[in-house]
């Protein structure tokens, strides 16, 4: 006879599956951890980098074991969150495993040493299963080469900045080597080609990338438009850069534009400028985080749509010239400057007035805005802004962005600079551009980088506006879009893998 506890447990669990398979939301969740680095440049065994690794994972399965409680389905970690950035390709080493296909149907949890010396993994997984939630984490993996391969590196082997997602039951269910790395990633590879991964659960369709690679089109476009993920699961170490490229900003905007959620979990580190996760959607923020002062990191957990698509209220499709291409240029208030964001050199106008209706245009791309202010400090200076062209010193790709934007002060040479705080606000304003690209990402950022969830909207015809003024002083209006086919070469990619092949439609 069967225990009547254990009746009991089985019938809680198939109810917990029942709902989860007729569920249209699930809880997710998302940690930014403020990394403990390791203490040298050096080289170190690889019990002291094992060390390390399980100082990094004892707060991270902290934050694990709360998401669960919390009823959390899903938790993403961040890029670098196990082990840091502070290494060569030598030194990184110790920290690396053999990460294998998720073909072979693997619980490293039980079944540890199936695959050689796996302890990262194997605790991973652990966790994963102890608290019943998919886990997400960015760790490294090696692969061996030999002379055969004239791509194999001098010490004979392939590192790869991975991302890997165990599954409930602690099975190995995605792994992920990122494509895009940044110019400083001189400790990994890239892939030869680029990865599509996905992987279905009962609560939605997944997709994962790795920081850069947000901003290319492949992996990104290909996983939401051709493969069509509900949600994209997104490990980063993203240092904020204003006005423009704070985290939560841009990343907010791009699942907009994308029309999906995105589960961004940053590093934190004020040092580096680290800060910003959240879980957002494709009508804005749920929940995010933000803090350059404090040190600690922040769980965050909320409820999401599982197929946003299927949502009756999901936004409509946009075409982002529509309204902007039937303006005329209003040429009293159309005095220009050029003004640098960064390298890349804007054109600014002055909006010199509390309301009126500007235009400005660079090259192929011209904005239009419509605004009043409703305090207007005699201290700041607001400008309406466009820029054409690429943007990056090494990997160079193609922007095309409207912004309004508050200055330094009140020299016109600051605009563009960055800036965190302001004190006007808006009654209300109305921004479009005559974008040559269906990807265009909106975002409000308000004084002390902080987002405007509720507060504006996109209309059909590619407007982005206010709903009812702005309730605190602002900081950036801005449509990011993106060409991604006027992009350049990779020139790393490029000199590494020449004889590529263009990747087969999918």
């Amino acid at each position: 006879m069967v225990p009547s506890q254990t009746l009991l447990c089985a019938a809680v669990l198939a109810l917990a599956v029942l709902q989860a398979l007729a569920s249209d939301t699930f809880i997710a969740a998302v940690y930014e951890h403020a990394v403990i680095l390791p203490r040298t440049a050096h080289k170190v065994s690889p019990d002291d980098a094992l060390a390390l690794m399980n100082k990094n994972m004892d707060v991270l399965e902290r934050a694990i074991k709360e998401a669960a409680q919390q009823g959390a389905h899903i938790i993403v970690t961040p890029e670098d969150g196990i082990y840091g950035w502070v290494f060569t390709r030598e030194t990184i080493y110790p920290y690396l495993e053999d990460i294998p296909d998720p073909e072979v149907n693997w619980i490293p949890c039980t079944d540890p040493t199936r695959f050689g010396r796996a302890p990262v993994q194997e605790r991973l997984s652990c966790m994963a299963r102890n608290n019943s939630i998919y886990v997400v984490a960015n760790i490294g993996d090696k692969k061996p080469c030999n002379s055969s391969d004239p791509k194999c590196p001098s010490d004979g082997r392939y590192q790869y900045n991975t991302d890997v997602v165990f599954d409930s039951e602690g099975k190995l269910v995605a792994r992920y080597h990122k494509y895009n790395l940044f110019r400083q990633e001189t400790q990994f590879n890239y892939p030869r080609e680029p990865e599509f991964v996905t992987f279905e659960t009962p609560f939605g369709k997944f997709g994962i990338f790795t920081c850069f690679d947000i901003l290319f089109r492949e992996p990104a476009v290909v996983l939401v438009n051709e493969l069509q993920v509900d949600t994209v699961l997104f490990p980063t170490a993203w240092m904020n850069v204003l006005p423009f490229l704070t985290a939560v900003e841009f990343h907010s905007a791009w699942a907009m534009g994308m029309g999906v959620n995105l589960l961004s979990a940053n590093t934190h580190n004020t040092i580096m400028s680290m800060t910003g996760s959240g879980l957002f959607t494709p009508h804005g923020p749920s929940t995010y985080y933000y803090n350059s002062k404090t040190k600690e990191g922040r769980l965050l957990v909320a409820e999401l749509s599982a197929r946003p698509r299927l949502s009756p209220n999901y936004p409509p499709a946009v075409n982002w010239s529509s309204y902007a291409t039937s303006i005329k240029n209003y040429s009293g208030e159309n005095k220009t400057f050029p003004g640098a964001v960064r390298r890349d050199i804007f054109t600014f106008s002055e909006l010199k007035h509390k309301a009126g209706n500007h235009t400005v245009c660079q090259k192929d791309l011209c904005c239009h805005l419509t605004y009043q202010m409703s305090n207007k400090s005699k201290d700041e200076v607001y400008v309406l802004g466009a820029f054409d062209g690429l943007h990056g010193s090494v990997i160079k790709y193609h922007w095309q962005i409207c912004t309004l934007l508050k200055c330094k002060n009140t020299d016109l040479s600051t605009c563009g600079q960055p800036v965190e705080t302001a004190q006007t606000k808006f009654d209300m304003f109305s921004l479009s551009g005559t974008f040559g690209t269906n990807y265009v990402f909106p975002e409000v950022l308000y004084s002390g980088v902080q987002l405007a969830p509720g507060e504006f909207e996109v209309l059909s015809d590619g407007r982005l506006q206010s709903k009812n003024g702005t309730s605190k002083p602002l900081l950036t209006v801005t449509l990011f879009g993106r060409c991604y086919e006027k992009d350049l070469p990779h020139p790393l990619r490029s000199f590494l893998y020449p004889h590529n092949k263009k990747r087969k439609q999918l």
